[in-house]
């Protein structure tokens, strides 16, 4: 080979070395991958790269967000296979109380005929003491022991004798004969037929509501107690100034005042 020839070989060269290098810079960078990731075994879904995924995240997020908020359904209210409980329904309470029975108007009396005769006796023969002014004619009726008139609502170690004339607003008990006599000359019941507490009592407004009183029957108490009495006792809900008890067999078994 000529030298012209040696030197166009030589630029020839030159020129192919240039072209590769620049062919090597000008060319993509593609990332390198390992054996792992280049072969798969069979069956095995390939794995996208890190930064493939964590770009792919978002979208899935913003896909999430944009679905619309969806609520639980509720439990259907008829549940098949299942038995239903309702509650059971409370027993109404069984009680022995008794409603409280209206009560019964009392009849009032003033036929003194209508009353035993024991009951007449005894009335007789208080009226007569009473009357005469001298309150120790009264004694022998009031009796002793247990068959003791009851002559207080509180207990005293005075006799029945001596205790109406400290309730007597004179010193030897006229007052209260006075009183006395007025009491029985008023209209009576009868209460606690067939029981121990069997009695005939005066004056009648002991045992009838001072609300339910007629005019007449105020009038007739008015003559026992004052107007300013009247009102007392209206407040208080029933009279409560002095009255007579006697049982039906004759025995006096209490001439008392207050409640």
């Amino acid at each position: 080979m000529s030298a012209d020839g040696k030197k166009l070989f030589r630029n020839s060269l030159i020129v192919l070395s240039v072209l590769s290098a620049t062919t090597a810079l000008v060319a993509p960078m593609r990332p390198a991958f390992a054996l792992s990731e280049l072969k798969h075994q069979p069956g095995e879904v390939p794995q996208k790269p890190a930064e493939e995924a964590d770009k792919a995240a978002p979208v899935e997020e913003k896909q999430q967000d944009a679905s619309p908020l969806e609520l639980p359904l509720p439990d259907p209210l008829i549940r098949k296979n299942e038995t239903v409980t309702e509650p059971a329904e409370k027993e109404p309470v069984v009680t022995d109380d008794k409603p409280d029975e209206p009560q019964k108007p009392v009849e009032v009396l003033y036929d003194i005929n209508k009353a035993p005769e024991a009951v007449r006796r005894m009335r007789q023969l208080i009226v007569e003491a009473a009357a005469s002014g001298d309150i120790e004619r009264l004694r022998p009726l009031l009796g002793k022991g247990v068959t003791e008139t009851q002559v207080s609502l509180v207990e005293t170690e005075e006799g029945p004798v001596e205790t109406l004339k400290g309730q007597s607003g004179d010193s030897d008990g006229i007052e209260v004969l006075a009183i006395l006599l007025d009491v029985l000359a008023t209209g009576f019941v009868h209460v606690g037929e067939g029981t121990p507490d069997d009695m005939y009592v005066w004056p009648y407004f002991a045992e009838k509501p001072l609300a339910g009183l007629t005019p007449p029957e105020r009038v007739e108490l008015l003559r026992i107690v004052t107007a300013g009495d009247f009102s007392d006792m209206q407040e208080f809900g029933s009279y409560n100034f002095y009255r007579v008890g006697i049982t039906p067999d004759g025995q006096w078994k209490f001439f008392v005042t207050g409640d």
